[in-house]
């Protein structure tokens, strides 16, 4: 993907959780972003989604999980506007595939990308099994990416693979919340220290992740910056690129 900014600017945003906790509140969320993407759209040369966008997403062969319809809506309509829009699978939505490449040609990334854009190096992706630690989640990812769990998975009634999915997605989360995530850990932040392992083979600009739920930017080198944008259940929050700097700021409209 080429982006040029023409004076534009480039956004990020991760973890929108959209269905979680329950319908109301999600659809509270799924309105207040599509606020902030009217609000982006004449300025934005081009929109990654890192990853979480969806608490949930499996795609059957003739079939996709209900609901997300605005959010659904508006990013068509982007897309018609020529904005590309990239997407990353995470650790909730790694079930995706090519629905939303096929419908609107927005590609969908499993593992980080490099990008360069006005001569900035980018590593992008959504920060899920990467760096030290985490061991068990990264045997259940293993488990969950396996072809023919995937296979099997898709055989079951989309209204049980959906429950199934959705009960242990919120025991995922509750899991999450008894571990504090939202306390910064110092050398214990796993992706920051992935990103210094990284910058010792590979020099990039920045390096921008989710998944931490836990907005943050932090020096990994003397000209390397890692983001990690933060979520849209409480935070609002969000990064920026204006061509020479990334920017972390907040939705509050």
């Amino acid at each position: 993907m080429n982006i040029q900014l023409h004076q534009k600017k480039v956004f990020f945003a991760s973890d929108f959780h959209l269905g979680a906790p329950n319908e109301t509140s999600s659809t509270i969320r799924e309105k207040k972003i599509i606020r902030w993407l009217n609000s982006i759209e004449d300025e934005a040369a081009a929109i990654f989604l890192v990853g979480d966008i969806f608490d949930f997403w499996f795609e059957y062969d003739k079939v996709i999980p209900k609901g997300f319809i605005r959010f659904m809506g508006k990013i068509a309509d982007l897309r018609d506007k020529n904005i590309p829009i990239v997407f990353f699978t995470g650790n909730h939505d790694l079930w995706m595939k090519d629905y939303f490449t096929k419908e609107l040609g927005i590609p969908v990334y499993h593992h980080p990308i490099e990008m360069e854009i006005e001569n900035k190096k980018f590593l992008i992706g959504h920060g899920d099994g990467l760096g030290p630690g985490d061991e068990t989640y990264k045997i259940l990812k293993k488990l969950f990416t396996n072809p023919f769990c995937k296979w099997l998975f898709k055989w079951l009634h989309p209204d049980l693979g959906m429950r199934i999915a959705h009960k242990w997605s919120s025991n995922s989360r509750l899991a999450n919340n008894n571990k504090n995530e939202h306390e910064f850990k110092g050398n214990d932040e796993w992706l920051w220290e992935y990103c210094k392992e990284m910058d010792k083979r590979q020099h990039f600009d920045y390096y921008i992740f989710g998944h931490r739920h836990l907005p943050l930017e932090l020096e990994v080198g003397k000209s390397s910056t890692y983001i990690n944008l933060g979520e849209w259940v409480n935070q609002n929050t969000f990064g920026v690129f204006d061509g020479e700097k990334v920017t972390l700021k907040t939705f509050d409209k």
